[in-house]
C-alpha cells in the first residue's frame, strides 16, 4: 500500500507542479511561437502517457498485491493488445513528430527580405558584423583572424570594406523585420541563445550555421551561451536590444565601418575609437543587472 501511495501522489504532485508552478517560461518576443506550441504538444502526450504508465503501476501494486492463498495466474500472450499497443505508440510519436518537422521547414527557410547579421564567439565574448550601405556582408576567414582584425574580414573583399562591426557585446536590431543570424565561432563551439526568442543554434569551428527569427517586441534581452565553452562559459553574456526603426538607424549611424577600424592599424597608429572595444566582463555583468531589474 505504501508503494500505492507514493505513486498517486507523484501523479498528483506532478499534475499540481504544472498548473502552480511559479517557474515558467520567459514570454516570447518573437515569431517562433511555433516552437512553444510545439512543445506543449509534446508535453501533454508524454505527460498523459506518464500518468496513465504511472496510474497502471499503481492499480496493479494494488490489484494484485500479495494475500494468503493466492497463486499467480499465467496469462498467455494478448496479440490483439500488442497490436493496440503498438498502434497506439505509433500514433503518439508521430503526434509529436510531425509538429517538429513542419516548425523545422520554416526555421530553414529564410525570408528574401531578412536583415543578415553575423555573429562571432569567442572564449568568452560575442562580437557581431552587419552589411554596410551596399547591403552586402563581406567575406570573412577564421585564418585571418588577427588582433586587428578579431573577425576574421578578408581586407581584399571591397564588400567588406562598409560592413559594420560591433565588438562590444551589444547588439542592436529593428523591432517586426526578420534577421538571419549568421553564427561563426573561432575556437571552440558555443551557442548563441536568447531565451525570449526560442531560436538557438550551435556555433561550430570550420562552419557557418544560421537561424532566422522576427523580434516582436521593443526591449532589451540577455543574451547566453548555451554550450558549455570552458572555464569562463558563465560569464559569456551579451545583449541585444530591439529598437524601433528610428531608434534603430541612429545606433546604427553611430557604429564603425571595417574599413574605419582598419585605418588605424594601416597608418601604424593603436588608437581605437571609444564605444567599439570588446566589453569587459564588468561591463556587461552592469548591463545585465540593469536588464534584470526592468
Amino acid at each position: 500500500m505504501p508503494i500505492v501511495v507514493v505513486l498517486v501522489l507523484i501523479v498528483v504532485g506532478s499534475v499540481l507542479f504544472h498548473f502552480l508552478s511559479p517557474w515558467w517560461w520567459t514570454p516570447i518576443a518573437s515569431n517562433w511561437d511555433y516552437i512553444d506550441n510545439t512543445i506543449i504538444i509534446t508535453f501533454w502526450i508524454t505527460g498523459v502517457v506518464f500518468a496513465a504508465v504511472v496510474l497502471f503501476m499503481a492499480y496493479c501494486v494494488f490489484r494484485f498485491r500479495h494475500r494468503e492463498g493466492n497463486q499467480a495466474a499465467y496469462e498467455p500472450e494478448n496479440k490483439r493488445l500488442e497490436w493496440w499497443l503498438t498502434i497506439v505508440t505509433g500514433v503518439g510519436v508521430t503526434a509529436m513528430l510531425v509538429p517538429g518537422l513542419f516548425v523545422w521547414s520554416r526555421f530553414v527557410n529564410v525570408p528574401s527580405d531578412a536583415t543578415v547579421v553575423e555573429v562571432v564567439g569567442q572564449q568568452w565574448q560575442w562580437s557581431f558584423r552587419l552589411p554596410g550601405k551596399d547591403g552586402k556582408l563581406g567575406t570573412s576567414d577564421t585564418r585571418d583572424v588577427t588582433a586587428e582584425n578579431p573577425l576574421g574580414v578578408i581586407a581584399k573583399d571591397p564588400s567588406g570594406q562598409d560592413d559594420v562591426v560591433v565588438e562590444a557585446a551589444d547588439l542592436h536590431l529593428p523591432v517586426g523585420k526578420p534577421v538571419k543570424m549568421l553564427l561563426r565561432s573561432i575556437d571552440v563551439l558555443h551557442d548563441f541563445y536568447v531565451p525570449e526568442f526560442r531560436a538557438k543554434m550551435d556555433m561550430i569551428p570550420g562552419s557557418v550555421t544560421y537561424f532566422w527569427f522576427t523580434p516582436t517586441k521593443t526591449g532589451t534581452f540577455q543574451v547566453l551561451c548555451a554550450e558549455l565553452c570552458g572555464q569562463g562559459h558563465p560569464m559569456m553574456h551579451g545583449i541585444v536590444m530591439v529598437d524601433t526603426e528610428q531608434d534603430y538607424v541612429a545606433w546604427l549611424d553611430q557604429q564603425q565601418t571595417f574599413a574605419q577600424l582598419s585605418a588605424p592599424q594601416q597608418t601604424g597608429s593603436v588608437e581605437q575609437a571609444p564605444g567599439n572595444a570588446t566589453a569587459s566582463a564588468l561591463e556587461v555583468a552592469a548591463k545585465l543587472e540593469t536588464v534584470g531589474s526592468r
